[in-house]
């Protein structure tokens, strides 16, 4: 299975991801903002799967994106977001990026766009 970094500023949408990746068998981590993710990611740098929320404090998961795939070439990055206007921001992303993965979402869409992300 794969190591996922989950960065999402809204606590019970991270925690409600993270579990449910971790019954599917993957470690999962957790980052309540786009720098303390970007922090995550240079401490260690196993990680299969960025998963980041667009709309966070500090450093949104745009420019977490662009950093991370900047630093770290061979990371998948999965975004989120519940903001159509975020979403089209991301389509500059395109190159870094597997997916943006429009909220809200069902349990059975964050596992599927995962496994997808995993296997892109």
């Amino acid at each position: 299975m794969a190591k996922i970094l989950i960065a999402e500023d809204e606590d019970s949408l991270r925690r409600f991801v993270s579990r449910a990746l971790k019954m599917d068998g993957h470690e999962v981590d957790e980052a309540v903002d786009g720098a303390h993710g970007l922090d995550q990611l240079r401490e260690d740098t196993s990680y299969d799967l960025l998963l980041s929320d667009i709309r966070m404090p500090v450093m949104d998961g745009i420019e977490l994106a662009h950093t991370a795939a900047e630093e770290f070439p061979e990371l998948k990055i999965l975004l989120m977001t519940g903001f159509a206007e975020q979403r089209e921001r991301a389509e500059t992303l395109a190159s870094v990026i597997v997916d943006v993965v429009p909220k809200p979402f069902s349990l059975p869409d964050i596992r599927s766009a995962v496994a997808e992300a995993l296997t892109a």
